[in-house]
């Protein structure tokens, strides 16, 4: 199995990633959460307006990795399932989704 394999889209909308691709995105997210309690850090003591926004770039940056992730395996299992089995409101959906991300 590689780590875009994966059980999808079941009934309750749930998708059950690889362990590896799992443990991946939280560490990803685990580091995110740190930048953001290292940002709000710096607003508390008042750090220079760039040396934050220059933060929160980084921080935009890791999300957007991790939406990249994300996004891949699901249309690398989700999408291709349910285009496979004939549904394709899929492609909308994923549309959508696309759209919000590029925002």
């Amino acid at each position: 199995m590689n780590e875009h394999d994966a059980a999808c889209c079941s009934s309750e909308r749930a998708t059950v990633r690889p362990d590896n691709t799992k443990s991946n995105l939280v560490s990803r997210l685990n580091r995110v959460e740190g930048q953001i309690r290292g940002i709000r850090g710096m607003v508390e003591k008042d750090v220079y307006c760039d040396d934050i926004l220059n933060q929160i770039a980084a921080v935009q940056s890791a999300l957007n990795a991790v939406g990249k992730i994300l996004l891949e395996g699901h249309m690398r299992s989700c999408v291709m399932e349910r285009i496979q089995q004939g549904d394709h409101e899929v492609i909308d959906e994923l549309l959508k989704t696309m759209n919000k991300l590029m925002k």
